[in-house]
């Protein structure tokens, strides 16, 4: 089967001397994983466009074990996240994401909206990385079935108050006097927006504003949440919180 689809190159690794095993963010099929035939090669034509980052129009064609790609055309490889080794780190966080909350073979086109937006902020915008963090931590839960319960209080049903709380275990949130043990206190700005990047359409879950303080809640917050639906080791994150 060939088929032709745009993809972005979330994960690579070498295979045997010369070939490498790439792992594509598509909207038509989700993960795809595909061999490159000689792509270490410095004169390989597919050497820059299957390296990670690559966003491409891929033309692909199904071996006897795995999809190949057959040919690779660039239509944008993000090179300026080479120049700052924080925003590389946060970006490969991103894509470590993308491979463990999506899907192979199912369509993903709106996780792919939000890494390719965020890739683009991180490369062209002076956005504090926190929201750019913590927008694409909580939109991708939700795109991937976590989307926490954040309409009212799980307990009285109360839209809001002065104060909440975040429950991270249980995805919920709970009002000022229905306050539980162990849920995270959070100001009624940074429940706003966590319900902003939740509910807004994709190309505008990075367009609010908080103060520092409640910038630094909320990235705590996506945070926390995020690891306790993922409960794995996630080696770019160490990475990435070791540099800022």
């Amino acid at each position: 089967m060939n088929t032709s689809t745009k993809g972005l190159v979330i994960k690579e690794q070498t295979i045997g001397e010369s070939d490498r095993l790439v792992t594509l963010l598509t909207a038509d099929y989700g993960l795809v994983r595909a061999f490159v035939r000689g792509a270490k090669h410095m004169k390989s034509r597919l050497a820059s466009t299957t390296s990670l980052f690559a966003y491409c129009e891929f033309s692909l064609y199904r071996g006897k074990d795995a999809f190949v790609v057959d040919n690779a055309s660039p239509i944008e490889v993000f090179f300026d996240l080479r120049k700052d080794i924080v925003r590389l780190a946060l970006a490969q966080y991103f894509a470590q994401l993308a491979y463990e909350l999506c899907e192979e073979e199912q369509p993903a086109p709106e996780t792919l909206s939000v890494i390719l937006n965020a890739l683009h902020l991180l490369c062209n915008s002076d956005k504090d990385l926190r929201l750019v963090k913590s927008a694409v931590e909580l939109r991708l839960l939700c795109l991937g079935g976590y989307m926490p319960n954040i309409l009212a209080c799980a307990n009285c049903a109360t839209y809001e108050t002065d104060l909440m709380y975040f429950d991270t275990l249980e995805g919920c949130i709970y009002c000022e006097n229905c306050a539980k043990t162990g849920a995270m206190p959070c100001p009624k700005n940074v429940i706003t927006a966590v319900r902003f990047i939740c509910l807004t359409e994709p190309k505008k879950i990075f367009s609010f504003s908080l103060s520092d303080e409640n910038f630094e809640i909320l990235s705590q917050l996506t945070e926390k949440y995020l690891l306790s639906r993922v409960q794995k080791n996630l080696p770019t994150l160490v990475f990435y919180k070791g540099l800022v």
